[in-house]
């Protein structure tokens, strides 16, 4: 049945656009995201559906699309440029055979969020976008939730819907996603049109975040957990009664204490403490064999160049009987581990020019949002109001990211770049359609941005 449900959900999801061709990319968006082909064993398992809705998502914009206000960024040229980098290292890399199986995904998910902010010309279709970026993330983000609430959780054994450990199914980054669509799900919530704000809106968007928040509980990542910290402090920046929020927000930490498994608590002491961990030892070693790398081959070794990676640790543990305390080093050599964090995915497999545009388009993201913020938080009235707090959400999401960055290797993870893609279309909807005035001028010298126009 769930094979013959996902089957017909697409069908009729690809039929519509034929109406609407809007619909094509937001199918993109459901495919690449929920990968109903990995959750099929039967249609869906055998055809090549990301394939099918790239070309449709594309083909639709091409032909039968209005492209009259669709806008090229400097963002988007930025983007283009990592992709020519990334081919020109793909076809010099140390490991070619393991780089090319990287390519055959990254060159897509650059190319779609170049291709993104093209199609987002009005208010809807950015709404639209963002609705289905969190809808997508939340049927595997509701289905970890109730798992962990079942006891199902733990780390690295926390099945998502199938066993598979790559993409969005693995906890690290699953758990880095949830927390950071937090603040576009109450966005959406307070702002949203599609499904204009309500209580059953706000239900469903509570029991949501709730289970953005099991995540990094279910699957026991300490990226997680680091995530949820960082996004409690930053939003209190643009908080009304923050003395009030921060109390709630301490209350609620001491009050899920006992509630926690005590594994998580475990693993968890392991960020304070991390020379007992053999997992966190090795990441520092792979970081330092990268920066040597990356010293040696300033322009990067391609994709999959950690696989020459050699790194040799010692880890510490300390064990206290009454007033003696015995330390144990243990000395451990490993090869070919990942990077752990993009920002030495980046270096070490795109050097130095890839990391400085990596990180100025990351960057220009974070900047372009604020501004946006400063300008039009001010507004109120019905075509303005939803702006500041969408830049506010989108830049929050940014910011989780790029910490969450730090520990796990996902500079080219889709989901991450169609919510750049997002933010460039955003940028570029609002300088089409004019900047709210400055603080002292006149109503009568005033942009007003257009209403709402059909998808």
């Amino acid at each position: 049945m769930l094979d013959l449900g996902l089957t017909a959900f697409l069908a009729c999801f690809l039929v519509m656009g034929f109406k609407r061709p809007f619909l094509w990319v937001l199918c993109y968006l459901y495919v690449d995201i929920v990968s109903p082909q990995v959750i099929s064993w039967g249609i869906l398992s055998s055809v090549p559906v990301s394939l099918i809705t790239f070309a449709a998502a594309f083909g639709g914009w091409l032909l039968l699309d209005d492209k009259r206000d669709s806008r090229f960024t400097f963002r988007q040229a930025l983007l283009a440029m990592l992709l020519a980098y990334c081919a020109m290292t793909t076809l010099t890399a140390d490991y070619p055979a393991e780089a090319l199986e990287k390519w055959a995904w990254v060159w897509k998910a650059l190319v779609f969020a170049i291709f993104l902010p093209l199609t987002l010309r009005t208010r809807l279709r950015i709404e639209a976008v963002a609705l289905v970026m969190v809808l997508a993330a939340s049927a595997l983000i509701i289905d970890g939730g109730i798992k962990t609430v079942m006891g199902g959780g733990g780390y690295g054994t926390l099945r998502i819907f199938v066993d598979n450990n790559s993409g969005l199914f693995e906890g690290s980054i699953l758990s880095c996603v949830a927390i950071s669509i937090i603040p576009v799900i109450i966005w959406l919530a307070r702002h949203g049109t599609i499904f204009p704000s309500d209580w059953r809106v706000w239900t469903f968007a509570c029991a949501l975040i709730f289970a953005c928040a099991l995540i990094p509980v279910g699957t026991q990542a300490r990226t997680g957990l680091m995530c949820l910290g960082v996004l409690c402090a930053l939003s209190l920046r643009t908080a009304k009664h923050r003395v009030l929020i921060a109390g709630g927000m301490a209350f609620a930490l001491f009050a899920a204490v006992p509630f926690l498994p005590q594994s998580f608590l475990a693993r968890m002491s392991t960020i304070e403490n991390h020379q007992s961990d053999q997992s966190a030892s090795t990441r520092l070693g792979v970081w330092k064999w990268t920066w040597g790398y990356a010293r040696e081959h300033p322009l990067g070794g391609g994709f999959e160049v950690y696989l020459s990676s050699e790194v040799e640790y010692d880890t510490v543990a300390r064990e206290s009987d009454g007033s003696n305390v015995v330390v144990e080093r243990q000395k451990v050599v490993e090869k070919g581990r990942a990077f752990h964090s993009s920002y030495f995915e980046m270096l070490g497999e795109q050097g130095f020019p890839g990391l400085f545009l990596w990180l100025l388009i990351q960057g220009l993201g974070i900047l372009q949002m604020e501004m946006i913020r400063r300008r039009w938080k001010g507004r109120t009235g019905p075509d303005e109001a939803w702006v500041a707090p969408l830049a506010n959400a989108l830049q929050l999401a940014h910011v989780v990211y790029m910490i969450g960055s730090l520990f796990v290797g996902i500079a080219f993870q889709p989901f991450i770049l169609m919510l750049v893609g997002l933010q460039c279309g955003f940028w570029s909807y609002l300088r089409r359609v004019g900047h709210p005035a400055k603080a002292g001028q006149g109503e009568s010298r005033r942009k007003v941005p257009r209403r709402m126009q059909p998808a």
